[in-house]
């Protein structure tokens, strides 16, 4: 199964939002909670944690780039069987 990663309501108003760095490199392993990108607004930073266990098969922002509330940042392949 696959799980989106994606920018949730930061209660940031309308300020612009930037993905700083990607924690984790593509193909990692992650486990639900690890932290595995960072998002920065101004002078606030916030980690996002992996919605699953599983592998980071998809990156879809670029560091430095701006993102919105509900866009997709990235993929993960869930260890389950189904």
């Amino acid at each position: 199964m696959r799980h989106n990663l994606v920018v949730p309501e930061l209660g940031l108003g309308t300020r612009p939002i930037t993905l700083s760095m990607w924690l984790v490199k593509r193909g990692a392993r992650v486990t639900e909670g690890d932290r595995i990108v960072e998002l920065a607004a101004d002078s606030v930073t916030v980690d996002l944690p992996a919605p699953a266990s599983g592998t980071l098969i998809e990156t879809l922002v670029a560091e430095e780039d701006e993102v919105h509330v509900g866009q997709v940042l990235g993929i993960i392949k869930g260890d389950e069987s189904s």
